[in-house]
C-alpha cells in the first residue's frame, strides 16, 4: 500500500498550519473563513481579501526573537516613509504557541510580475539609509550556505561534497573582491516576488532577510532572477540603469553571482523532502552548476 505524503505548508501538517491561522485571527478580530494559500514553500502566507490582510505564518521552526525584529524593522521604515508593504495596526507579532504571525496590508495586484526596473529605486534608497535602531546581522552568505549543506538529508554524498567543496573555493575567491559601492542595509533577497506594484510603482515585501553588507549583493540577485527565472536580459538592463550601476561589469560579479546561486540552491536543497518536486529541481540546478551552465532557466520554487 502506497503512504501520500501529507501536503506541508510552511514546514507546517496542512491541518496544523490552518488551526495557527485561526487562532492568530481570532486574536486579532479578523475573519479567516475566506483565507486562501498565496505562498508555502518558505513561510505559509494567505490572503484574507473580506479584510484587506495578508498573513504570514513564521515557518515552524522559526525562532519568535527574528519576526520581533522583522516587526521593529518594518515599523522604522514605515516611519521613515520608505517604499514597504505595510503592517497592520495591530500588536505584532501574535505568537500562537511558539510560532509568530503577522498582519500585512493587503495590496490587490495585476497578473504581471512586478518589472525588474521597479526595484531600482526602492533598493538603491534602501542602501542609502542609515542603520535602523535595532539589531541588523552582518551578511555572511558563506556560513549561511555552510549551515544548509550540514541540514540537508535527501541528497546523495556526491552532491554533498561537490556543494561543500565548491563553497569553500568560493570563500577563497571572496576574499580577493573589492566592492566599490558603501555597504549598507540590504534586502537580502531582492526580486520579482519579493516587491508589489503600488500606484504604478513598488513598494518592497518579505524582510526575514535584511542584513547589512555591500550592495552589490542585492544588484547581483536581482540579475541572477532575470537570467534564471526567464525575465530576460532586458529586464535586467533597465533595472541597472535606474539603478545607476550594473553589477555585471564589475570584476567581482561572476564570484557572487556563483556565491549568490549556491546560497539559493542551499536554501531549497535543506527544506527538500525525498521525492518531491522541489528535490528534483535542486538536483536538476547542481547538475547545471557541475557543467557551468549559467543560462540553464531554473524553475520557481
Amino acid at each position: 500500500m502506497t503512504t501520500v505524503p501529507e501536503t506541508r505548508i510552511g514546514g507546517f501538517a496542512e491541518s496544523e498550519v490552518f488551526a495557527v491561522l485561526e487562532t492568530a485571527c481570532r486574536h486579532v478580530g479578523v475573519d479567516a473563513s475566506d483565507a486562501k494559500l498565496l505562498r508555502g514553500h518558505t513561510n505559509a502566507v494567505y490572503l484574507l481579501e473580506a479584510a484587506g490582510a495578508v498573513v504570514k505564518i513564521a515557518r515552524a521552526g522559526t525562532e519568535v526573537d527574528d519576526v520581533r525584529r522583522t516587526v521593529a524593522l518594518v515599523q522604522w521604515l514605515m516611519a521613515m516613509e520608505f517604499p514597504t508593504v505595510e503592517l497592520l495596526p495591530v500588536e505584532q507579532p501574535v505568537l500562537v504557541g511558539r510560532h509568530a504571525v503577522t498582519f500585512w496590508r493587503h495590496l490587490p495586484q495585476p497578473q504581471r510580475a512586478v518589472p525588474a526596473a521597479y526595484l531600482a529605486g526602492p533598493l538603491r534608497s534602501l542602501h542609502q539609509l542609515p542603520l535602523p535602531p535595532i539589531e541588523v546581522r552582518p551578511l555572511d552568505t558563506v556560513a549561511a550556505i555552510r549551515r544548509s549543506i550540514a541540514a540537508t538529508t535527501e541528497l546523495p554524498a556526491s552532491d554533498l561534497n561537490f556543494l561543500s567543496a565548491r563553497v569553500s573555493s568560493l570563500e577563497a575567491a571572496l576574499a580577493q573582491v573589492r566592492y566599490v559601492l558603501k555597504p549598507g542595509l540590504l534586502q537580502g533577497d531582492p526580486q520579482h516576488r519579493n516587491a508589489l506594484h503600488c500606484h504604478g510603482a513598488a513598494v518592497l515585501c518579505d524582510w526575514d532577510t535584511v542584513c547589512f553588507g555591500p550592495p552589490e549583493l542585492d544588484l547581483v540577485t536581482v540579475e541572477i532572477h532575470c537570467r534564471r527565472f526567464g525575465y530576460g536580459r532586458s529586464h535586467y538592463e533597465e533595472f541597472a540603469d535606474r539603478y545607476g550601476f550594473d553589477a555585471t561589469e564589475w570584476d567581482g560579479y561572476p564570484v557572487l553571482r556563483d556565491l549568490r546561486e549556491l546560497r539559493m540552491v542551499t536554501t531549497n536543497a535543506k527544506r527538500a523532502p525525498a521525492g518531491s518536486e522541489t528535490l528534483s529541481e535542486v538536483r536538476r540546478r547542481i547538475a547545471g552548476i557541475r557543467e557551468a551552465d549559467a543560462e540553464m532557466r531554473w524553475n520557481i520554487l
